[in-house]
C-alpha cells in the first residue's frame, strides 16, 4: 500500500466497522440514465418517476401509501434484485405460477455493507398460497414448523413462518404481512420482528398497518403522487385516520353513512 492510500484505507475500514453487524442493505438507487421513457410502466409510477436514492434503516424500513402507489412494485423489484423468487420464499424456492412482475429490478442498484445475511425471505401476502403449495410438494416442512401451512389458518401460517423459518441474522422483505393477521396477531408479529432485529436482522416492509408501522427503530417512507418522502409515524394517514375514527366513531359513521 502506498503512503498516499493510507487515509482512504482508514476511511474504508471505519465504514466497514460501522456496518459490521447491520445494515445489510444501505440504499437503493434508480439507474435513471438507463431508462428510455418515464411514460411506460413501471417507470410512469410517481414513486419510480421521482426515485433517485432511498436509504434503508439498519433495523426496519417501512414503505406506506395508498393502493396503487407502487409499494409492492418497488419491494418486489428489490427482492428480485436480491435473487428472491418474485412470488415469495427464500432463495432456494424456485417456481412461477404466472409471470406478472415488472423488469424494474434491472434498473435498480443496491448498496450493501460488507457483511452478508445468513438468512432471508421474501414474504408476499398475495402469493403466499403458492409458496405454501410448493413447500408441500417438495415435502420441506421441517423448517416451517413441521406442519403443512395449508393445514393452518392463513394467519396461523404467517405466524408459523415468522416463528420457525426466520432464524435471525437475516434480511427479510415483507409485502403487506398484515393481510392475514388480526390486530392481536399483528401485535404478535411486531414482537417477533423485534426479537429478530435484536438477533441482527434487517426488515423492509410494505404495509397499511398502523400497528406494524409503530415499531420505533424504523424509518417510514410515504409513497404518493409526488414521490417518496420520509414521514413521522403520527403524521401518516394510517395513524391519523385510525385515531380519528376510534376517538369519534359515532360522528364519523354518521358523516359516512348518512
Amino acid at each position: 500500500m502506498r503512503a498516499g492510500d493510507f487515509p482512504a484505507f482508514i476511511r474504508q475500514l471505519e465504514n466497514k466497522m460501522s456496518f459490521k453487524e447491520k445494515p445489510y442493505l444501505i440504499n437503493v438507487t434508480l439507474l435513471r440514465e438507463k431508462i428510455n421513457s418515464f411514460h411506460e410502466y413501471p417507470f410512469c409510477l410517481p414513486v419510480i418517476k421521482n426515485l433517485h436514492t432511498m436509504s434503508f434503516h439498519p433495523d426496519v424500513t417501512f414503505l406506506v401509501g395508498e393502493n396503487g402507489s407502487g409499494k409492492s412494485t418497488l419491494i418486489e423489484a428489490i427482492a428480485s434484485l436480491l435473487d428472491f423468487n418474485p412470488e415469495g420464499g427464500n432463495k432456494n424456492i424456485r417456481f412461477s405460477s404466472k409471470h406478472t412482475h415488472s423488469n424494474l429490478h434491472q434498473f435498480l442498484k443496491l448498496s450493501r455493507s460488507f457483511k452478508k445475511p445468513k438468512d432471508g425471505f421474501f414474504l408476499r401476502a398475495e402469493s403466499f398460497y403458492n409458496v405454501a403449495s410448493y413447500v408441500d410438494e417438495i415435502g420441506y416442512l421441517e423448517t416451517y414448523g413441521g406442519k403443512s401451512l395449508h393445514e393452518q389458518s392463513h394467519g396461523e401460517s404467517f405466524i408459523s413462518l415468522l416463528n420457525n423459518k426466520f432464524r435471525g441474522n437475516g434480511l427479510y422483505i415483507l409485502d403487506e404481512p398484515e393481510a392475514a393477521l388480526s390486530p392481536a396477531r399483528q401485535l404478535t408479529a411486531l414482537a417477533i420482528i423485534h426479537e429478530l432485529v435484536k438477533a441482527k436482522s434487517q426488515f423492509i416492509i410494505a404495509t397499511h398497518s398502523p400497528i406494524l408501522m409503530a415499531y420505533p427503530n424504523s424509518t417510514i417512507y410515504w409513497l404518493s403522487e409526488t414521490g417518496i418522502e420520509e414521514i413521522e409515524y403520527t403524521k401518516t394517514e394510517h395513524y391519523e385516520i385510525t385515531k380519528t375514527f376510534l376517538n369519534h366513531t359515532e360522528s364519523m359513521l354518521k358523516a359516512l353513512l348518512e
